[in-house]
């Protein structure tokens, strides 16, 4: 992350937090800011982990590692939700992967369920081509291209020509901090809270 960078977001965080003007987007966009600082290799290795609040090796991750990581910090812990809503209506989930029941392990880190959660007990929000309506705190899914999906977090800093906010993800290169907001073709904007 650039100095500059990192000022800004110090300032976000002293002065909203001293002034009680931070909400929950505001929180989850800076909790995604953090997870920049931490060096992580992209691993799509299925692991078992833990239940709940189980996490893969702290050095390697996905996409869905930023998102899960992020809404942790804030306690809110998208494993045990995911596999929970699954748990209760698994016909509602794809069944890109040919399972017939819910998997703790994995299903969380898929792209598709984070979606199909995220609408289900989320707010969907307008795919547009306008930056003014991706804001702090949002999540942005995108497909790669051959049903390649990707997800990642909108910051609170903006892109160097001060048009949009920029984004938090990992797409081969660990979790960096790029104005990529439209680099791919959107297909799903979200807000969650608990």
């Amino acid at each position: 992350m650039k100095k500059k960078h990192i000022l800004i977001f110090i300032f976000f965080l002293t002065f909203g937090l001293a002034n009680g003007q931070t909400n929950f987007y505001q929180r989850l966009a800076d909790s995604a800011l953090v997870l920049t600082h931490h060096k992580v290799t992209y691993d799509p290795t299925y692991r078992v982990i833990a239940y709940p609040n189980g996490d893969v090796p702290a050095d390697k991750g996905v996409c869905t590692d930023v998102v899960i990581r992020a809404y942790r910090k804030l306690g809110i812990d998208l494993q045990k939700e995911v596999h929970e809503d699954m748990k209760l209506d698994f016909d509602k989930y794809p069944k890109n992967w040919g399972l017939s029941h819910p998997d703790k392990n994995i299903d969380h880190r898929r792209v598709p369920n984070l979606m199909t959660f995220f609408t289900r007990h989320g707010t969907v929000m307008t795919i547009t081509d306008n930056p003014q309506d991706y804001q702090p705190g949002d999540i942005v899914c995108w497909n790669l291209g051959g049903g390649i999906t990707h997800i990642g977090i909108v910051t609170r800093l903006k892109s160097t020509d001060g048009q949009r906010y920029l984004m938090v993800h990992n797409i081969g290169g660990g979790q960096v901090l790029e104005d990529c907001l439209f680099s791919y073709k959107i297909i799903g904007h979200y807000q969650y809270e608990i």
